[in-house]
């Protein structure tokens, strides 16, 4: 019997683990299995190389729990602002659904699961969730942030040698690839194309919703091209020619070319109005930094936050109290009827957990996820 009960214990292994609390909510290993596993794929999908993704891993890994400590608490604060992203989340979803030219619901998760690695549920959660925290970050410290004009253009008197500039133009394309059809079908719509862009159509629109490119998701935008940057026989027609003007179709070797000249800049120092917002960024950044761990840090101080042994959080407020406490270690004291009713008095009046008297909301989901995870253990 005791080699039977010995068996089944060498099988017992830790599926997962809570590694931290933060108010009603909880951090698992497998939260942060899963923003490894996302940053992976995401950086694939880039066309990073192995080497470049495990540089990146070793910088980032040692912040996995602070940035999902940061996301929990940032979320949470969503909530009690009763900040709603649903109708963004569909916008969102619809704009990527036409982006990859996909009709079908169920084609749609299927494609999710497939690039990003993970459910459906789960990408949409990490979605819904990034777009909460984006909004409390707006709404909470960046709107707080003020940059006088004055500040702007004082900032551009004195930083002129960095807004010198080599002649540049900016572009969108649309890219119709031969194998769509046969090849005089495809220049027919090429053409097609070309003259309702010049009459007036929105050029953004017929590349997102024509254009086989992978930038037709963002309204065929290129950016911006220097000279001696692209074919030569494409540089000489779009150089030519101001903003605004859009090209007949360019043949290409897989397919048809329009491009459109969305601006232009000459050689030389920028004028102010073009860098307006150039220059706003580089005032605004250094004053976001402080202000965004300030808030972070008064969230932290503010919330309930445990974490266990062996873990740490990179951004703890300092001289915050962050012990882990494991309910099930907990032994019973013997009090008095008076002490007794004193703690709970200040439980009721102040809110604060007492050890053995588990009532309180954050406390009873703190004690539920850990027996979840004894359960797990055991």
């Amino acid at each position: 019997m005791a080699a039977i009960s010995g068996i089944f214990a060498a099988e017992i292994s830790v599926v997962d683990q809570i590694i931290a609390k933060v108010n009603g909510d909880i951090i698992t290993s497998s939260d942060l299995s899963r923003q490894k596993k996302t940053l992976v794929a995401e950086l694939k999908q880039r066309g990073a190389k192995d080497e470049q993704i495990q540089e990146v891993l070793q910088h980032r890994e040692k912040d996995f729990l602070k940035e999902k400590i940061d996301q929990l608490l940032l979320v949470q604060r969503a909530k009690e602002l009763n900040i709603n992203v649903d109708q963004q989340f569909s916008r969102y979803q619809a704009e990527l659904m036409k982006q990859f030219k996909v009709a079908d619901q169920e084609q749609f998760q299927s494609m999710v699961r497939q690039q990003v690695g993970t459910t459906y549920e789960d990408w949409r959660d990490e979605a819904k969730n990034s777009m909460m925290t984006q909004r409390v970050v707006g709404q909470e410290v960046q709107s707080k942030i003020n940059i006088a004009s004055g500040d702007r253009q004082k900032y551009y008197e004195e930083h002129k040698d960095e807004f010198i500039r080599e002649e540049q133009i900016f572009l969108q394309e649309i890219f119709l690839k031969s194998d769509a059809g046969s090849e005089a079908e495809i220049e027919k719509k090429a053409k097609d194309l070309v003259a309702r862009a010049r009459k007036g159509e929105k050029f953004h629109e017929l590349a997102r919703d024509n254009s086989d490119s992978d930038t037709a998701g963002n309204g065929g935008d290129i950016g911006s091209i220097k000279k001696g940057e692209i074919d030569p026989v494409i540089e000489k027609v779009v150089f030519a020619e101001g903003k605004n003007y859009v090209t007949d179709p360019i043949k290409r070797p897989n397919g048809f070319l329009i491009l459109k000249v969305v601006d232009v800049h000459q050689a030389g120092l920028a004028p102010y109005e073009i860098v307006e917002n150039e220059v706003m960024e580089k005032l605004f950044r250094p004053k976001m930094e402080p202000a965004m761990k300030a808030y972070m840090t008064q969230l932290r101080e503010q919330a309930f936050l445990e974490i266990r042994e062996g873990w740490q959080d990179t951004a703890a407020a300092p001289g915050k109290d962050t012990t882990w406490t494991d309910p099930a270690q907990l032994k019973p004291e013997t009090i008095s009827k008076e002490e007794l009713a004193l703690q709970k008095r200040k439980k009721r009046f102040l809110g604060i957990p007492v050890p053995g008297t588990s009532t309180s909301v954050a406390e009873e989901e703190a004690g539920s996820s850990s027996s979840k995870e004894l359960k797990s253990n055991n």
